[in-house]
């Protein structure tokens, strides 16, 4: 009922706040005998940590992984598997100002007509804090998928507006804010830089491309696998748009410009962005996401207080300005998960024929 757990047959279950004594993950369903070790999970556990692009929050966390269960001599046993993060360098008397106001564009006010009680420390729950567990448990999904050679790239299409034209991929771990296009980067950093003065902050799109997906993973009805793709995303707390293939721009095409032809080398093109009536087709998966501005603004706003009365804020601290780029490795993540999940039932069904 509580909506912390994730997947069918490879499941996760996420746990932790923002300013609690850490953040964790247990995924039961993971198989036995593949590759697994701590620093397999922090290469990607790094690439979510603060501080590495300059649209990233102060907050100074090492997110170091400990492998508490299920893996042993470096190989998963089969078992549940429990990764923890401890947090560090969480600043709660920080927010001790806001602990009686809404903030803007959070959660604030939803939780506490959920639940009756909220964690204000860096908003709990409902922090981006949470996504360190899904990362982690992302890098193990990872690690299954790699034995069957599918690659999960994320990178950024457009941040505050500027917009990357080219999509060398060989560009997108050769900056700070993951893009393909590095004529784009440096437009990018100066629109980071003047709406940082601003006390303000952007949103932007992130492009999913996953390569090597055979045919055949997904569910014919309500499990497509985009459909499942589309809930991993839109389960990320800034992400507020899914797109995939062609996505909003079919609306517009004709059928006969739509349809990606058949032919004995595969298709011409991927409008259908490698998902056909919900099963992947053997092509590249393509997705975007719609990321939106971080809420946590000095500018100030309207809001009220916990009693209904009128009150203005202006939340300062330590925060992103964008979450992209650390939002692309828990795009990665994400697709890992779905992905994992949906080769296992496919494994399943192909067990049983072969019974």
């Amino acid at each position: 009922m509580s909506g912390n757990t994730f997947g069918k047959l490879f499941r996760i279950t996420t746990w932790g706040e923002s300013h609690g004594q850490g953040v964790g993950v247990v995924i039961d369903g993971c198989p036995p005998k593949i590759p697994l070790n701590e620093e397999i999970v922090q290469s990607m556990l790094d690439r979510r940590r603060p501080g590495r692009s300059p649209a990233s929050t102060g907050r100074r966390e090492p997110d170091r992984a400990v492998i508490m269960s299920g893996v042993f001599e470096e190989m998963t046993t089969g078992t549940p598997i429990a990764i923890m993060v401890e947090n560090k360098d969480a600043d709660s008397k920080a927010y001790k100002p806001y602990a009686d106001l809404f903030r803007p564009g959070h959660g604030d006010i939803t939780y506490m007509a959920k639940y009756g009680i909220r964690d204000w420390r860096g908003g709990g729950r409902a922090s981006a804090r949470e996504t360190v567990a899904r990362v982690a448990a992302g890098a193990v999904a990872r690690a299954l998928l790699e034995a069957k050679e599918i690659e999960i790239f994320a990178y950024t299409i457009e941040l505050g507006g500027i917009k990357a034209i080219k999509r060398d991929l060989n560009m997108i771990d050769k900056n700070v804010f993951c893009c393909p296009d590095m004529d784009a980067v440096a437009k990018m950093k100066k629109r980071v830089a003047s709406v940082r003065k601003q006390g303000d902050s952007i949103g932007g799109i992130v492009e999913i491309m996953a390569r090597g997906v055979h045919r055949g993973l997904g569910e014919p009805v309500f499990d497509k696998l985009d459909a499942d793709l589309a809930k991993a995303m839109m389960s990320i707390g800034a992400v507020k748009g899914v797109e995939i293939g062609s996505g909003f721009e079919a609306s517009v095409m004709l059928g006969s410009e739509n349809n990606d032809p058949i032919t004995p080398q595969g298709f011409d093109s991927n409008n259908a962005g490698g998902i056909l009536a919900g099963i992947s087709s053997g092509d590249d998966i393509v997705m975007r996401v719609a990321v939106k501005p971080i809420p946590s603004i000095e500018i100030e706003q309207k809001t009220i207080d916990v009693a209904g009365n009128s009150r203005t804020i202006s939340v300062k601290g330590r925060h992103d300005i964008a979450a992209i780029p650390r939002i692309n490795v828990v795009c990665e993540a994400m697709t890992a998960l779905v992905l994992a999940d949906h080769l296992l039932r496919q494994r399943a069904i192909k067990h049983i024929e072969s019974s």
